[in-house]
């Protein structure tokens, strides 16, 4: 090496050493400024590879166990599961941070309201069905939840796709629905690890997809072929008279938009299916509104007494007289709070970083709402474990997504289309049961000691069917 350029090779070598230095406290000095203002969200203490996995195992339900982790490391927490981060926000104020709105023109009131008879008439077979299994005046305890789930299905079935049902119908498509749904409700390993492309064949989950997917698409080919032909048919009588049974279903819209040229951007198969899945979230709500209405003999006292006063003179149930039921809906909303449909609100990725509850929230992060714990969260709400419709007799908190100590039916542009579609099919049923019968329960079962465990799935819904003795009150044309 020549010796005069030595003093070169050690000049440059400092200022090498000193930029890099000098580099690297000027990332560590932004990084710890950004942490200070913006620090990320706090979290359990994680394993290598699995993250935060190992905190939701166990026999409590996923929403439940949140709940308990937020109320030590915060309503805005940073979960690990696997490869993804996951942010979960069990507060009102951090939720409201997540707020969009948005409609659909398919489940609008409008629509919604035209579909009233076939509520009512599916609502009659519904009271027929439980007085029949009841043995009229007998005492046998009814699988309420089992009829609950069949009403629901049968209204949403025909508005969905203009079917009207047969009896044995119901046990052949309701365990293919159940299935769908619980395929839908689960997450495997290769969720949390999705670069490990081989954990998708050893899990087997993607082979039962494709098998649903398969059913799925024989079951709406054969809808949609029905409609065309229908449509067809009926396009050589035009001047016939509408009834319930031709009247346009969601299919036909549908297939109006498509013929029409109206491309929205929206698959067929899947809204059909959504109508499908949003028979569950009805069903479920009202499981939930009799079953906290037999628990609580003071307010189901209330409720009866409000339904019959306003149909007694009538001697049925119809959905003209349903506004004047003020009691019972603050009943359904008390349902909603304590048994939210959909404790999980629809996951979200954060496309770039951002900042909730004064925390930084990753790129990619999954971020998840719990719904549930909000609802319960005692900052927001006196006594929140306690069933108690008359919190709401001030109106001032709605189910739309504008009060975020209070979102059901989520809020954003996610949040549930089928509000008034879901409103509409849980006031008539209850409305019916609540007038025609009185409740029981079996074997001499106290109502404090009533099951109320839940089952985690698309919806909360009971862990054991509500087994309940129906006694007629009312003996009108409709159940004789």
């Amino acid at each position: 090496m020549d010796p005069k350029a030595l003093p070169d090779l050690i000049l440059f070598s400092f200022l090498t050493i000193f930029l890099f230095t000098f580099l690297l406290i000027i990332r560590r000095w932004i990084q710890k400024r950004r942490s200070k203002s913006s620090p990320p969200p706090p979290g359990p203490w994680r394993l290598p590879i699995i993250g935060h996995i190992h905190h939701l195992a166990g026999s409590t339900l996923p929403h439940r166990r949140l709940r308990a982790l937020a109320q030590t490391h915060g309503p805005v927490m940073l979960l690990q599961l696997g490869e993804i981060s996951h942010v979960v926000i069990s507060s009102a104020e951090a939720a409201k941070q997540l707020r969009k709105l948005c409609t659909l023109e398919l489940l609008s009131p409008k629509r919604v309201q035209s579909f009233r008879p076939i509520r009512e008439e599916e609502g009659s077979k519904f009271v027929r069905r439980i007085a029949a299994a009841g043995g009229v005046g007998v005492g046998v305890p009814v699988n309420l939840s089992r009829l609950i789930f069949s009403l629901t299905y049968g209204v949403t079935s025909r508005i969905a796709f203009g079917t009207v049902r047969e009896e044995q119908q119901d046990d052949e498509y309701i365990p293919v629905v159940e299935e769908i749904m619980a395929a839908a409700a689960g997450f495997g390993v290769a969720d949390l690890f999705p670069s490990v492309k081989l954990l998708e064949r050893v899990s087997g989950m993607k082979a039962k997809l494709e098998r649903l997917h398969g059913v799925q698409d024989k079951l709406l080919e054969k809808i949609i072929a029905e409609h065309r032909a229908r449509r067809s048919t009926a396009g050589e009588n035009r001047g016939a008279e509408q009834s319930v049974e031709n009247a346009e279903d969601l299919v036909d819209a549908l297939l109006n938009l498509q013929r029409d040229g109206d491309h929205l951007g929206f698959s067929l198969t899947n809204d059909n299916i959504k109508a499908v899945i949003g028979s569950e979230t009805s069903s479920t709500t009202v499981e939930w509104a009799i079953s906290e209405l037999i628990r609580n003999p003071a307010v189901m006292k209330k409720a009866q007494e409000e339904v019959r006063r306003v149909f007694g003179e009538k001697g049925r149930v119809d959905e003209a007289g349903l506004n004047e039921l003020k009691y019972l809906k603050l009943v359904i909303k008390e349902t909603l709070r304590l048994h939210t449909p959909a404790p999980l609100l629809v996951p979200r990725e954060s496309r770039e970083e951002c900042e909730v509850g004064g925390y930084q929230i990753p790129v990619k992060a999954t971020v998840l709402v719990n719904a549930w714990a909000i609802a319960r969260d005692p900052s927001s709400w006196d006594e929140p474990e306690e069933f108690r419709p008359e919190r709401f007799l001030d109106g001032m908190v709605d189910y739309k997504g504008n009060n975020f100590e209070y979102l059901p039916f989520g809020a954003g542009r996610r949040m549930c289309p089928g509000i008034v579609f879901g409103i509409a099919n849980t006031e008539l049923p209850l409305a019916n049961m609540l007038f025609y019968f009185d409740w029981r329960l079996p074997s001499g079962l106290k109502v404090e000691n009533l099951d109320m465990d839940e089952s985690f799935g698309v919806t909360v819904r009971r862990k054991n069917d509500l087994e309940v003795i129906p006694i007629i009150c009312h003996y009108p044309s409709t159940i004789s």
